[in-house]
């Protein structure tokens, strides 16, 4: 699609409200210069791990198919709190889940690989002029059980997003490269030219 863009946040850039009603307006601004958007998110800051802890303290072995429906539960706190600051700003969005936008995946629970993409509900809210908000990590199986697309789903889904709709990806990160490893969590991290 001419003019498209799929644009993904994760988990730190949405980790506040604040944060959130910032990439708002800057996704206000871009659709009002014409571009269509689709802006995948990730859960919220560490909602992710926080989710994972909740599980724990229920049982040391849950169930991953259980542990799918909890773990997308995520990133649709984040979807829905985007559009509604996008709208609240006065632009026009709406939040998509990973099964509403038709990713497709295998049926392995909590690491499933993505099968397909169905664009078509994703092009039709952009045509309205909608900037579409969906939630990265997750898809479906066949059967329409929630899978998730394990650690860094979020980049997948923004990846095979703009694939299918043969356009540019953007991933927004809070750090300022690649690294050899995660400089958060070691500081001898090298930034690979």
């Amino acid at each position: 699609m001419d003019n498209t863009y799929v644009l993904k946040y994760g988990g730190t850039s949405v980790g506040t409200t604040v944060r959130i009603q910032f990439i708002a307006k800057q996704l206000i601004e871009r659709s009002q210069r014409g571009e269509k958007l689709v802006v995948v998110v990730s859960a919220m800051g560490k909602t992710t791990d926080q989710l994972v802890e909740l599980a724990k303290s229920i049982t040391d072995e849950p169930n991953d198919r259980d542990m799918d429906m909890l773990m997308a539960t995520g990133e649709q706190v984040s979807i829905a709190l985007l559009s509604m600051a996008i709208t609240a700003l006065g632009g026009s969005a709406v939040s998509y889940t990973g099964s509403q936008v038709g990713i497709l995946t295998c049926d392995t629970h909590t690491r499933a690989r993505i099968q397909d993409v169905d664009t078509s509900r994703v092009e039709a809210s952009l045509n309205k002029g909608d900037i579409v908000v969906v939630a990265g990590f997750q898809g479906h199986t066949a059967s329409g059980d929630i899978t998730t697309l394990g650690r860094g789903g979020s980049d997948t889904t923004a990846v095979s997003l703009a694939a299918k709709l043969a356009c540019p990806c953007e991933i927004y990160t809070d750090v300022d490269g690649v690294y050899s490893v995660d400089p958060r969590v070691y500081p001898e991290a090298r930034k690979l030219e």
